[in-house]
């Protein structure tokens, strides 16, 4: 096979990123499963990678969702730790009850916002959400990874702020697995799917299906590379 020919397998062969697995329960997950229980806790919301600005439009979203559902929690988790104390300031602003891991004992957790000021537990966290949101989207920054809460068949919403995974996002959009909304729609959007537990569910099964037919990549990268360096099956039936 020619070199360019082989070149453009290996450039569609598929993105890499889909072939990680799904990350392992960590301690916090489990102990937050059991404080959820004790505190009939939902929905959960999982926000994740949040930037600037992004924070006062998402408990805008969830204070709609508080009204209707009142033990409904959201696990919230900046991007930057250097953010960790300006967003709890802005909870204790707007006056919604929260906790702070670093602070928290294991007492049951709902109706409020858990803050994940930590580093290295969200992508298991978000095995918790009945509904994800992934930051970096609302803003002009670009986006962060949507694979991680499809990983779980979690339903997904992002913002239209999303060039750093454009062909990720894309993909998920032409399979209808992920909502893409603007900042003024994002309360209708949290409320319509919150309160569709058939929609929800569709929404996540379309995106983990999305994500296991993609599944695969480092396998078909690598026979390709073979093949261009003569070492693959292409190449001993010259």
């Amino acid at each position: 096979m020619e070199i360019g020919a082989l070149a453009e397998r290996v450039r569609v062969s598929g993105n890499l990123k889909f072939d990680v697995p799904p990350p392992a329960e960590t301690a916090l997950v489990a102990q937050l499963k059991e404080a959820f229980e004790r505190a009939d806790a939902g929905p959960v919301l999982v926000c994740g990678s949040t930037m600037e600005g992004e924070e006062p439009l998402l408990m805008r979203g969830f204070e709609n969702v508080l009204a209707s559902h009142p033990r409904a929690l959201m696990v919230l988790a900046p991007r930057h730790p250097e953010r960790f104390d300006r967003v709890a300031g802005l909870l204790q602003q707007l006056g919604t009850k929260y906790w702070r891991r670093s602070e928290w004992r294991g007492e049951p957790v709902s109706g409020g916002v858990f803050l994940l000021d930590s580093i290295g537990e969200l992508a298991s966290a978000y095995s918790l959400a009945d509904l994800a949101f992934v930051g970096g989207s609302l803003v002009s920054y670009g986006g962060h990874n949507i694979l991680e809460p499809a990983l779980f068949g979690v339903a997904t919403v992002v913002g239209a702020s999303y060039q750093n995974f454009r062909d990720i996002v894309s993909l998920f959009q032409q399979n209808q697995a992920v909502r893409i909304v603007g900042a003024a729609e994002l309360p209708l959007v949290f409320m319509e799917l919150v309160d569709s537990p058939a929609q929800r569910k569709a929404l996540g099964q379309r995106g983990l299906e999305t994500l296991r037919q993609q599944m695969g990549s480092t396998e078909r990268t690598l026979q390709a590379l073979l093949e261009l360096m003569g070492k693959g099956p292409t190449a001993s039936r010259r």
